[in-house]
């Protein structure tokens, strides 16, 4: 090992990752820049939006409409058919 050992262990300094030698820290943007950018960020998403024609919309609607009845009829029948279950079980 020798002299090039020792002196590359010598010659390394340890430096934080977060604060690397010669550089100054960065400045954090304050609350109102953050909120600044947060906005910008909102409209321009809204302006990718595409609103559904007329008859896309009825279609969507009617779609969710008969699905929420199926998923409430299925849960009914479900729930009489546990609560018979209780009651033949525990008696009542």
């Amino acid at each position: 090992m020798g002299d090039t050992a020792d002196s590359a262990a010598a010659g390394a300094e340890r430096v934080s990752p977060r604060s690397p030698k010669g550089r100054k820290p960065e400045a954090r943007p304050g609350l109102f820049a953050l909120v600044a950018v947060f906005v910008r960020q909102v409209v321009a998403e809204l302006k990718k939006v595409v609103r559904p024609a007329r008859t896309e919309l009825v279609t969507y609607t009617t779609t969710v409409l008969v699905f929420v009845v199926i998923v409430m009829a299925f849960v009914l029948v479900v729930d009489l058919a546990v609560g018979k279950g209780v009651f033949w079980v525990f008696g009542g």
